[in-house]
């Protein structure tokens, strides 16, 4: 699959933007991609990357806040903008990028070049299992905690990204290898203008 794929590659810019719930499985669905060879940019490391710098906790308090921050300092696009500078910088022309979350981020990206937005769900349950498992410093400790980040993530319009997905790849009863083979399949057809 990753030979068909990089066949495909032109030299022009396309930017795959995945999204989803908090634990929905958009790590792997970038992971994915980026072994056809799109380049990673996660929006979540560019935050961690901007709080580091600027002296903040990398636990999930800091990273909010951040976060918060930067849209206050620099609008709803904020952490896009800083994305693209990153992908004008290295001269990327195949790009997936973790964690979308506002309509406005989508248009920010639409400046720099044609966009697709893939979307990926799983259930609260799924979610919670998937996040509880991974153990991040920024994964919530109780459902509670996790219901908290979830209405937080609506809050900054992550809902409405997800409404206008290009298409949409369940995670709920499928493998880690199912999803990888979906997400790549879906790669390979907008590649292919299909």
């Amino acid at each position: 699959m990753a030979g068909e794929l990089s066949a495909l590659n032109a030299p022009t810019l396309m930017i795959v933007c995945i999204t989803g719930m908090p634990g929905a499985g958009k790590t792997t669905a970038t992971q994915a991609l980026a072994e056809t060879g799109f380049q990673p940019v996660s929006m979540g490391d560019v935050v961690r990357k901007e709080a580091q710098r600027r002296g903040l906790d990398l636990g999930k308090e800091g990273q909010k806040k951040m976060m918060l921050r930067l849209r206050r300092e620099g609008g709803p696009a904020a952490v896009a903008k800083l994305c693209g500078k990153e992908i004008k910088r290295r001269g990327f022309t195949r790009v997936v990028v973790d964690g979308a979350r506002s309509l406005e981020e989508i248009e920010y990206f639409r400046t720099i070049g044609p966009v697709k937005i893939l979307g990926i769900h799983a259930s609260p349950r799924r979610r919670f299992e998937l996040l509880s498992a991974r153990g991040r410093k920024d994964d919530p400790m109780s459902f509670e905690d996790f219901a908290a980040r979830d209405k937080r993530e609506l809050a900054l319009g992550l809902g409405e990204v997800i409404a206008m997905s290009d298409r949409m790849i369940e995670n709920e009863r499928v493998t880690i290898e199912e999803l990888d083979a979906r997400v790549k399949q879906v790669a390979k057809e907008w590649l292919s203008g299909t």
